[in-house]
């Protein structure tokens, strides 16, 4: 405690700017923490890598940011664009999923734009442990000056408290609501510069029993650019604190600091034993520890009472600090974090192990959708009619008149009545139409959707139901007017010669007739075997001609209810387009287009499959 105590008059005479603005906190804020001297700082000597010589000001907040020369900000590149990939998939989505889901994708790009609109120049780090952890003595150790009070009372931090090694830090302080009165600057002196740029925030005990400190612990932990994990050889595995809290957060490894305090309470190696297991809990938690040069967490131990390791994590903090890249780390895992949630309703488990090479409907699928559809509209059955009619035509235009005359008479007599020349298709019944139709769109709705996330898969699902409204009806209309032609089906050119042939054969029959009659009056004189002659060739002649007619329009007659078939075919596959497979297209390309941006958000360079 000596090591901490012998500032404790400077933390009870802050400088004035500070006085200033615990008089005044909502209108003294810009006084107190003032980027001038700063600016005035860097004019006359900037010390570090860069020489800030530009102020860039944000006129909705009011805030400056100061952009080294020649440099270009950490949040910029690869993260501005998976900031803005985020933003395109957030707005493609809004109306297919629901605002829970999208909620912390949302939540990240709030915070990422108000962080980005405060100074880079600045590092915000936070200080959290659990009731006893030593965590308040270690942030007056780093401060070098008694301001966050440390006692046996439990818990001792109530409120938030902030410190800030370089002036203009109020934006990033109002931003995680430490009010003036709460805030802090360090003892300057030996040491202090390696810190420039740091602000160090005092968090309560997580594990408090007072329900709004836990609330506060968790609300500023959610802004901060990095955090240092207190712990205490006690209670360093403590479940609440891995389940609650490392473990969700092993993402945000870079940006995370976990210290083993208290060591001067172990004996001998124990400490560097208690080191061990809590980097091999750590590691069990997911998160990746920075060693031997990889990014991953900075873990450490000390005893922030005797200062023991503190200059240890003096030189990491400063270093981490200067390299002014922490916010834009904190953004990037944060944006991980949101896509791993979002993943199960963009890339769906099974889409893999389907082994589809693409998502969407393939020509098979189509093609099968277009003949239920022609199925149940009876595009078969009316190529059949219109092959049939044809044939009737040819029947009557070619046919012998003794013979359709006969088949007239049988009909008449039919109980049936006469068929038609131009009989309809057989269809089915309403209903099993109708059933057809929606097996039909069900069908092609499923595959669509197949390899799909759920949410997306049922847009997919619900697309083709809404196209198949009125489906039915409309596939009964084509079936009237697509299917077999009204009037007489064409002519080819050998039916006038066929005409004419039977014609001749019925008047070889009426002249054989007539003189047959003529020689029975005696009008003409007796000779039986030149009429009998004339009869007989066209009795056999007019059903050779109706026969030979019959052979040479089956050709016709095939072609004729071909086209017919295939007319309506290209009609009801046209309707169930337009109704049903151009809505689930645009769907797919929804979703192609939220995925691309999806695997933007990721960084990933490949896109998924």
């Amino acid at each position: 405690m000596t090591a901490v105590t012998d500032h404790a008059d400077h933390a009870n005479h802050s400088d004035p700017a500070d006085r200033e603005h615990d008089e005044h906190p909502d209108s003294g804020s810009e006084r107190a923490w003032d980027d001038g001297l700063i600016a005035r700082r860097v004019a006359n000597g900037p010390r570090g890598r860069g020489t800030e010589t530009e102020a860039e000001t944000d006129t909705s907040t009011g805030t400056r940011a100061y952009v080294p020369s020649g440099t270009s900000p950490s949040y910029e590149g690869p993260l501005r664009a998976r900031l803005d990939a985020l933003r395109e998939l957030v707005g493609l989505s809004r109306t297919r999923l629901d605002s829970g889901t999208l909620a912390e994708a949302g939540r990240v790009l709030d915070e990422a734009a108000a962080r980005r609109r405060l100074s880079e120049r600045h590092t915000v780090v936070a200080i959290a442990g659990a009731t006893g952890s030593g965590k308040s003595t270690l942030f007056n150790s780093l401060a070098g000056v008694m301001i966050s009070e440390t006692g046996v009372r439990r818990p001792t931090t109530a409120a938030p408290i902030g410190c800030s090694w370089t002036d203009g830090a109020a934006g990033l302080l109002d931003r995680l609501g430490i009010p003036g009165r709460l805030r802090r600057r360090p003892l300057q002196g030996p040491g202090a510069d390696e810190l420039q740029g740091l602000v160090l925030v005092d968090l309560p005990d997580h594990d408090s029993a007072v329900g709004e400190h836990r609330e506060q612990v968790d609300r500023i932990l959610a802004l901060v650019d990095a955090v240092i994990w207190v712990v205490d050889p006690e209670k360093y595995a403590d479940a609440m604190l891995h389940e609650r809290y490392l473990r969700p957060m092993a993402g945000h490894a870079e940006v995370t600091f976990v210290v083993l305090n208290q060591i001067d309470r172990l004996p001998g190696d124990a400490a560097d034993q208690v080191l061990d297991d809590l980097r091999r809990l750590l590691d069990e938690d997911g998160i990746a520890l920075g060693e031997h040069g990889e990014p991953g967490a900075t873990v450490l131990s000390l005893s922030a009472l005797t200062g023991e390791g503190i200059g240890e994590l003096r030189e990491a903090l400063g270093q981490f600090t200067q390299e002014r890249g922490a916010a834009a780390r904190r953004i990037s895992a944060d944006l991980d974090a949101a896509a791993e949630r979002l993943r199960p309703v963009y890339v769906a488990g099974a889409q893999q192990g389907r082994g589809r090479g693409r998502i969407g409907l393939s020509e098979e699928a189509r093609e099968e959708f277009s003949d239920r559809l022609a199925d149940a509209v009876g595009a078969t059955a009316a190529g059949d009619a219109a092959e049939r009619a044809w044939r009737r035509n040819a029947g009557k235009a070619c046919g012998d008149p003794w013979f359709r005359l006969w088949r007239w008479y049988e009909a008449q007599r039919s109980p049936q009545g006469p068929v038609g020349p131009l009989a309809q298709a057989p269809v089915d019944e309403e209903a099993t139409a109708r059933q057809r139709v929606e097996h039909a769109v069900r069908t092609v709705a499923d595959e669509a959707a197949t390899g799909l996330p759920a949410p997306w898969g049922q847009a997919v699902r619900e697309a083709a139901v809404r196209g198949a409204e009125g489906l039915p009806e409309a596939l009964d209309e084509l079936a009237v007017t697509a299917g077999v032609p009204a009037g007489r089906p064409p002519r080819p050119g050998w039916w006038p010669v066929a005409v004419l042939a039977q014609a001749a054969m019925t008047m070889l029959q009426v002249v054989g007739g007539l003189w047959l009659v003529g020689q029975i009056v005696g009008i003409a004189q007796p000779n039986l075997g030149v009429p009998v002659l004339l009869m007989l060739m066209g009795i056999v002649g007019g059903p050779c001609v109706e026969w030979a007619s019959r052979m040479a329009s089956r050709g016709p007659a095939r072609r004729y209810g071909h086209e017919a078939e295939r007319r309506l075919r290209e009609a009801a596959a046209g309707c169930g387009r337009a109704r049903v497979l151009d809505p689930v297209a645009a769907e797919l390309l929804r979703y192609r287009e939220v995925r691309e941006q999806y695997v933007r958000v990721t960084g990933a360079r490949a896109a998924l499959r």
